[in-house]
């Protein structure tokens, strides 16, 4: 498996969480899903190393 950092890594973290929650605001629980899916594969895409990918995959089905 590829490595994948699960420390913190986001400059500016509670800002960031700020801006997400605000991406929500007014969003029915169905369009929030939404929004949650195409930001996941916005970022998948960006990372775009299938074996991190699956890495993430795995370490979130077993957190879960």
């Amino acid at each position: 498996m590829s490595d994948l950092n699960l420390q913190p890594n986001i400059p500016g973290a509670d800002d960031f969480y700020a801006g997400l929650l605000a991406a929500h605001d007014g969003l029915s629980k169905e369009d929030s899903d939404a929004l949650n899916a195409r930001l996941l594969l916005v970022l998948a895409n960006h990372i775009g190393d299938r074996a991190v990918l699956d890495n993430a995959i795995a370490v979130a089905k077993a957190t879960a």
